[in-house]
């Protein structure tokens, strides 16, 4: 079975990339593939729990996340030093993900088959 890291580097409204990462993560999954979903960057205000869409006119699709575990995308995970540099505490996110330091990030996304940056 392929693997396919997912790594979301942009904010959740910046463009459409946030919500096509999160329904490639499903669809793969649908199909069986090993999915994992990797927030990086300005990836990581994708996870800041309170957010409304409706003030950027865009379809708010935090609630999705809800619904990866139903499509077998369990392995979620974010930076540690990303979070500390926009000043986020881990205990503000909306979902629970793993938090790991850069090199373990860095080593958990070569164990993937496939990488994609949105």
């Amino acid at each position: 079975m392929s693997s396919i890291a997912i790594i979301n580097t942009s904010s959740p409204y910046s463009s459409a990339s946030a919500q096509e990462s999160l329904d490639l993560a499903m669809v793969a999954g649908t199909f069986g593939q090993k999915v994992a979903l990797f927030f990086i960057d300005d990836g990581v205000f994708q996870l800041v729990t309170g957010q409304s869409a409706s003030t950027v006119g865009r379809k708010d699709f935090h609630k999705s996340f809800a619904a990866l575990e139903f499509y077998d995308v369990e392995d979620l995970y974010v930076c540690q030093q990303s979070l500390l540099e926009r000043n986020i505490p881990a205990d503000n996110l909306s979902i629970e993900v793993t938090t790991l330091a850069k090199t373990a990030l860095a080593n958990t996304i070569a164990e993937y088959d496939h990488i994609l940056r949105f």
